[in-house]
């Protein structure tokens, strides 16, 4: 998942990118890559529409399918990487 988001307060901004960062990892200031399961995505929106002022700020997630993130192309950066399967 893609999280981008624009958000006017300096105060709230910086919170959420906090935040965001227990749920993946930035990749440019205001945009995180996320791989969550239901749980955590469950959480993640929780967590956004507390620290989100409605009438000002703006969040969107993009959802990737497996096969779509693997054909991510960055220009002038790492890909993100995706942690190998674990068999048990």
């Amino acid at each position: 998942m893609v999280v981008a988001y624009d958000v006017v307060s300096d105060a709230r901004r910086v919170r959420l990118h906090q935040k965001l960062k227990g749920f993946g990892t930035p990749v440019q200031y205001s945009v995180f890559e996320c791989l969550l399961d239901q749980t955590a995505l469950e959480r993640l929106i929780a967590m956004v529409r507390r620290e989100i002022c409605y009438d000002e700020d703006t969040v969107r997630m993009y959802f990737l399918c497996r096969s779509c993130r693997r054909k991510t192309y960055v220009i002038n950066g790492e890909v993100t990487d995706i942690p190998p399967a674990i068999i048990v």
